[in-house]
């Protein structure tokens, strides 16, 4: 037996007004096409569903048997098709990903082919974030996930997959004392006026300032920097020296700077994040697709 949605409707329809002509007004048909599709039921079913005279309609014992049935019927399905429709939204929207500095390293080529062959239908969007957001846009939602430097602020907020790490260098200009060397111990550069994130950069700022390995010694700050353009000119006008990741060495080693390997520093860690509560299937598939893109990397 193969009943149909439509049969189905049909029957609650007339079950619920007991008037055909009624029924058929409601669901905008004739009443001859309505009764067809009744008696087509009736058929399938083997059985009568409504006895009618010239002035009544009631339901069987079989239609009466049915109607409860065929309402639980009628409701999973729309159930089932609010929750198709949700998800092929879900598919198709707009996803914005949150950047500070370019991840570069192939990554976002890599990300972006397995992203659209699992979302065709998804439109990702990069959204550039000044410095002074080390969350790139995630804190106040205008990334749904963002390439972030580690460590996260407020980090319980956070979810995150490491997708790259790093030695730190430092950059300096190449007339620097300390140019001509193949490494720098970190211990020489210490005195060094160093440039710096805005200070609503928190504890990411703290980090490329190397607090934690300074021994209790102030960092001393020769200029706060926001971007790369920024940093590149404090480094040619002298202003400072500035740790930052190898692979974003090309970004600022050029026309009178260089950079060079530190000895006594940890690496650095560039992730991708989202927010913990933000289970949305975009959001999972961009993270499945990058953490494919850079196993390799980590």
């Amino acid at each position: 037996m193969d009943v149909h949605g439509r049969e189905l409707r049909y029957f609650v329809a007339v079950a619920e007004s007991l008037n055909f002509t009624a029924a058929a007004d409601g669901l905008y048909v004739s009443q001859p096409a309505l009764s067809k599709q009744i008696r087509k039921l009736e058929s399938q079913l083997g059985a009568a569903l409504f006895v009618r005279d010239s002035r009544s309609v009631a339901l069987t014992p079989v239609g009466a048997a049915l109607l409860p049935q065929a309402r639980r019927v009628l409701a999973a399905w729309e159930a089932a098709a609010a929750a198709v429709a949700s998800a092929k939204a879900a598919q198709q929207a707009e996803l914005s990903i949150g950047i500070s500095t370019s991840p570069g390293r192939g990554i976002l080529p890599a990300v972006r082919s397995r992203f659209a062959a699992a979302f065709p239908d998804a439109k990702p969007v990069l959204r550039q974030v000044g410095w002074d957001d080390p969350t790139a846009g995630l804190a106040d939602g205008s990334a749904d996930v963002a390439y972030v430097w580690l460590p996260l602020a407020d980090s319980e907020r956070y979810r995150w997959l490491v997708v790259a790490t790093e030695p730190r260098l430092v950059a300096l200009p190449d007339t620097h004392r300390l140019a001509g060397r193949a490494t720098i111990a970190f211990a020489d550069l210490l005195d060094e006026p160093f440039l710096a994130l805005p200070a609503t950069a928190g504890a990411l700022r703290d980090y490329w300032l190397a607090v934690d390995a300074r021994g209790g010694r102030p960092a001393r700050i020769g200029a706060e920097v926001s971007s790369t353009e920024e940093t590149y000119e404090a480094l040619v006008n002298g202003d400072g020296v500035v740790l930052l990741a190898t692979g974003n060495a090309p970004l600022v080693a050029h026309d009178g700077v260089v950079t060079r390997p530190v000895t006594g520093l940890g690496p650095c860690e560039l992730a991708l994040a989202w927010r913990r509560d933000d289970t949305r299937p975009l959001v999972r598939g961009y993270a499945e697709a990058c953490a494919s893109a850079t196993a390799r990397r980590r």
